[in-house]
């Protein structure tokens, strides 16, 4: 979920932070609502409708962990899942007036071991307020993997030990790179008994080529000739591992 969110504070505004009740759920799908219809086009336009993302937000709080900010209305709104912030939106007549600031201070209170969140690449406003609270991009996508299709980028605020963070961080995306390896050099494995010239004899530079233009497109953060000399390595080490198989 991306965001929209303020970091100018207001010094005569009495805000209170609490964690919200199912009495909320109401105000806030409609300051959800609201928000996202505002802030087009910088994020895109919602794919569901008002009775569909009503029914999304009632449901959220057997789930998430919600806060509000409230001055005899509710302003703004946060959702939490484990160490993922899905949402923060301040109300648009209210934005630049610090509530922004204030939820985000909140969930890294709630949060101290860090976090994450997705933003829409579009949505430069956003991007910029995270970036001013601390907040690293960690990854840039084509947006294939959302519901709107456009690119976002995940952020993360790496809490009060960045250190063990970011690398907790690495070590889960080394545990699922060694799963992808594994099925990637079976896989050229079996292929190599279908092909006229097996092993690397057989290989097909214009093929790895395109592969690396595929690969760019979904993680355009990374760059062609980058992810050509990575899988370069990758298919020489699968077709080596598959000559010393047959040769056993």
């Amino acid at each position: 979920m991306n965001t929209d969110a303020s970091d100018q504070r207001s010094a005569d505004r009495s805000l209170t932070l609490r964690p919200a009740v199912p009495d909320d759920l109401g105000e806030i799908a409609e300051l959800y609502i609201a928000t996202r219809r505002a802030v087009v086009p910088a994020m895109p336009a919602p794919v569901h409708d008002d009775t569909s993302t009503r029914a999304w937000v009632a449901g959220l709080a057997t789930t998430k962990e919600i806060w509000v900010a409230e001055d005899d209305e509710i302003l703004g709104f946060a959702v939490l899942d484990n160490a993922w912030l899905d949402s923060l939106y301040t109300g648009p007549q209210h934005q630049g007036t610090g509530i922004g600031s204030a939820l985000l201070d909140l969930v890294k209170a709630q949060r101290p071991g860090g976090f994450a969140l997705w933003v829409f690449a579009s949505n430069t406003a956003a991007r910029g307020f995270y970036h001013r609270h601390g907040l690293l991009e960690l990854e840039h996508t084509d947006g294939s993997a959302n519901e709107e299709r456009a690119p976002d980028v995940r952020m993360a605020w790496p809490g009060t030990d960045p250190i063990s963070y970011l690398r907790g961080q690495i070590d889960e995306v080394d545990d699922e790179l060694a799963l992808l390896l594994a099925r990637r050099f079976a896989l050229t494995a079996s292929v190599q008994g279908y092909k006229e010239r097996p092993g690397q004899p057989g290989r097909d530079l214009d093929r790895e080529r395109a592969i690396a233009d595929r690969m760019a497109a979904h993680a355009p953060g990374l760059g062609t000739a980058a992810i050509g000399r990575i899988m370069s390595t990758v298919i020489g080490e699968s077709l080596d591992a598959y000559e010393t198989g047959s040769d056993r």
